[in-house]
């Protein structure tokens, strides 16, 4: 694990081994944010040929975008494993480290078309096993839709909330009933729902007990 020290602020990071290269992304995202630095992967830094003609203060503004390039690529460097260093060892900034670990772990826009439409297809069948736990099903299924977010699926709490309550067994048919019928679903959190089935499972599990 790294900690990168950066305006007083501590940054762990769990280094990119080839796996759940989605998760690892998303994390690096918030801490590029959170540092100012995504702008240097969005738009990317190109060396210029030669400095020859540039004035002073574009050369002082030259060496500040490099140092702002650096900074975002010394952390891409310095969270991957040792497996995934030579990938990148030689590019040439930030946004091209991003490209290449993202063309060969996510895929080109064809490959996650093709993936989006696997996952689609995942949500559309997933169900909740009789004898699954609601904690367990409920990871496993935001798990999902948080793989379909970062292939670019835009998903609204709504649809995810309606999912959620047609994919349950038929146990859960009195609070989903109770849910529907008295509650706006467009207005609902999945949150909220998440709690509400909880609590439900939980006195289901009470009244077996006494039996």
């Amino acid at each position: 694990m790294a900690n990168i020290s950066s305006s007083n602020q501590q940054v762990s990071i769990l280094p990119f081994d080839c796996e759940n290269y989605d998760f690892w992304f998303v994390k690096m995202k918030t801490i590029f944010k959170s540092l100012g630095l995504w702008e240097s992967i969005v738009e990317g830094f190109t060396e210029p040929n030669t400095t020859e003609g540039m004035t002073e203060n574009q050369k002082k503004k030259l060496d500040e975008k490099r140092k702002k390039d650096a900074s975002p690529l010394s952390l891409i460097e310095r969270n991957v494993t040792d497996l995934i260093f030579p990938r990148i060892m030689r590019v040439e900034n930030a946004k091209e480290a991003c490209e290449t670990l993202r063309n060969e772990f996510q895929g080109d826009d064809k490959v996650r078309a093709i993936k989006l439409q696997s996952l689609r297809k995942d949500l559309e069948n997933m169900k909740m096993k009789e004898d699954e736990s609601l904690k367990d099903y409920s990871s496993r299924f935001l798990e999902l839709i948080n793989q379909m977010k970062t292939h670019g699926e835009d998903i609204s709490d709504q649809r995810i909330v309606e999912k959620t309550l047609i994919s349950l067994p038929e146990n859960f048919d009195p609070i989903v009933a109770v849910i529907e019928e008295t509650k706006d679903l467009s207005n609902l959190s999945v949150q909220e729902v998440m709690a509400s089935l909880k609590s439900y499972e939980q006195r289901m599990a009470r009244h077996t007990e006494k039996l």
